[in-house]
């Protein structure tokens, strides 16, 4: 099986976990995918007034610089 092939049966099984994740946990989770999938940030950070947005933006931001493969390794 190839590391992308494995980053995404793990992105599946993450879907059907049996407890829902904490929101740190899913923002954390966000930024890894974010990062292997598109790599570093390309998007302006959202207003004060989106939370949620932020919040998505900064967990993906904090990734910054590590490169795809080395995500794909991390994810596991």
């Amino acid at each position: 099986m190839t590391l992308k092939a494995e980053f995404e049966q793990y992105a599946e099984n993450v879907k059907k976990v049996k407890t829902r994740p904490t929101d740190q946990e899913l923002l954390d989770l966000y930024g890894l995918y974010k990062q292997a999938i598109v790599g570093d940030i390309n998007t302006d950070k959202p207003g004060t007034m989106d939370l949620k947005g932020k919040a998505k933006w900064e967990a993906w931001n904090s990734r910054k610089g590590k490169g795809k493969t080395f995500i794909l390794l991390f994810f596991p």
